[in-house]
């Protein structure tokens, strides 16, 4: 779901567990009143796998990519140490990669539901946060479809969850579906992409990857969009924890291209100062002890994407609180350290993982003022501010520096 407005991000979880209810309730009424839409109509059945899809729509095919994964990495060293929340994050089997055709498919709005010719939602690949089973998906939140836009030939459906605004998301799902396109269709160039262009980012992005003489379609809330022969790339990165196929193909296909030679080698990543958007504090003394060991402030938003790039490629030391920016880790040298601040009511494992795949790399944490983390995952706070501990912080940075 999209960001709150700061002064109400606390209410976060309230508001997830608020929008699940409704989409199961909405759509009890949407699904009721369906056959009387025709082709309008929300799905009545969905496909839980892309497998199935393939087996079961008339002319859908599964063109096979990759294999699976299995990573399986050491938890994190940070404080406070040992918290049992990272053990949940250590194991993970990526799924394997694959396109699939869909002729006469729709894909529907800004989080790109993927429906066959029938109307059949194929679950799999309209991956949406938190979503437990297809009718948790958002698009039932709709009484009715938008109208399709019917275009000739092919479309190949990059959009997914939030790529219309965070960079991260872009980046490591986005992106990658063009990977394993090109993986499974050697050589193949599509009439259209379905991909966001409202982003700064996105289209340097798209350019970047060598996508820009294709047209491109970008996502709407009430868009629906049918080809002659959609494709569809499926997500590997679903729970947010880097498959290492995915770090090693960004790497090769956006290089950074000027020399490391004069860029800062030790980063702070600022977040800025507007409340609840996980800012430092206490940014101040922060720095205060970082600038004299020769850190420089970075703000990755005001850079353009290939600055981005060219930046964390000539880091050593990467000193931030966790946000888009770290994204860029991807393109960090394989030694680079990283001391990553969390809020203690918001842990996330993406930029660990990252920072895992780089082979030589130095990763800790450390959990700003109060509460400790329990158990469970924290998510109370996702946009919460931090508070560094500024005796935890020295200790913190002195061994990653070490």
């Amino acid at each position: 779901m999209p960001r709150l407005p700061p002064a109400l991000e606390p209410l976060f979880p309230v508001v997830k567990r608020g929008h699940r209810f409704a989409t199961r309730r909405v759509g009890a009424i949407s699904r009721a009143i369906s056959p009387a839409l025709g082709e309008r109509g929300v799905p009545l059945h969905a496909h839980p796998t892309s497998a199935a899809t393939a087996a079961a729509e008339p002319g859908a095919v599964l063109h096979e990519a990759g294999p699976a994964e299995h990573l399986e990495r050491e938890a994190p060293l940070g404080t406070p140490a040992g918290l049992e929340w990272w053990r949940g994050v250590t194991s993970y089997d990526v799924p394997p990669r694959f396109v699939l055709e869909l002729p006469g498919g729709q894909v529907i709005g800004n989080y790109s539901a993927h429906l066959s010719a029938r109307g059949v939602l194929d679950h799999e690949t309209s991956h949406y946060f938190d979503v437990e089973g297809p009718r948790e998906h958002p698009i039932y939140l709709r009484t009715r479809l938008p109208e399709p836009v019917t275009v000739p030939g092919s479309l190949v459906s990059l959009a997914t969850r939030a790529t219309g605004v965070n960079y991260y998301h872009y980046l490591m799902d986005l992106l990658p579906r063009w990977g394993i396109l090109a993986e499974a269709m050697p050589g193949f160039r599509p009439d259209y992409l379905y991909a966001n262009t409202e982003p700064r980012f996105g289209r340097q992005l798209l350019d970047l990857a060598g996508l820009s003489g294709i047209e491109t379609i970008s996502p709407r809330k009430h868009s629906a969009v049918r080809a002659s022969r959609l494709l569809v790339p499926n997500i590997t990165n679903k729970a947010c924890l880097a498959p290492r196929w995915t770090t090693e193909w960004l790497r090769r296909n956006l290089p950074p291209v000027s020399a490391a030679s004069g860029r800062p080698t030790r980063l702070y990543v600022t977040r800025g100062s507007a409340k609840n958007s996980r800012r430092v504090v206490n940014e101040a003394e922060v720095l205060a002890v970082l600038r004299p060991l020769g850190f420089e402030v970075v703000d990755p938003g005001a850079l353009s994407v290939q600055q981005q790039i060219d930046t964390f490629a000539a880091a050593s030391v990467v000193v931030a609180p966790h946000g888009a920016g770290l994204t860029n880790l991807v393109f960090a040298p394989p030694d680079v350290r990283v001391l990553e601040l969390f809020n203690p009511s918001y842990l996330n494992p993406g930029f660990w993982a990252i920072a895992s795949n780089l082979g030589a790399s130095r990763y800790r944490y450390l959990v700003g003022s109060g509460p400790a983390p329990a158990a469970g995952a924290p998510m109370r706070a996702v946009y919460g501010d931090i508070t560094v501990p500024m005796d935890a912080f020295r200790v913190a940075l002195e061994d990653v520096l070490a």
